[in-house]
């Protein structure tokens, strides 16, 4: 978030541990989640981004346009958020300035 409230990015990393390898769907809907995001940003909203992608790892700040980030970077908190609220040992969301 950047110092005017603005959504920047997003960075996600760990294992949720709530399966075996392959077979964790708090995982699986976290990735996909994460995944679809940085796409939209990049491929469908032409913004670039700095990513990083790791062994349990991704992270995205916009380089672009923030403002046109908005919308899908708020979507993607909020799922976040209501995975966070089923999962709640599972997943942990913090907000951090930049």
């Amino acid at each position: 978030m950047t110092a005017d409230g603005l959504l920047s990015g997003f960075s996600v990393s760990g294992h949720a541990g709530a399966g075996e390898y392959g077979q964790d769907i708090v995982c699986a809907a976290v990735s996909s989640a994460t995944y679809m995001t940085a796409n939209t940003v990049t491929d469908i909203l032409c913004q670039p981004a700095d990513i990083v992608v790791d062994e349990g790892l991704l992270s995205l700040q916009v380089t672009g346009d923030i403002t046109a980030c908005q919308a899908v970077l708020a979507g993607f908190r909020l799922h976040i958020q209501a995975l966070q609220e089923e999962y709640p040992e599972r997943i942990q969301l913090m907000n951090t300035e930049v």
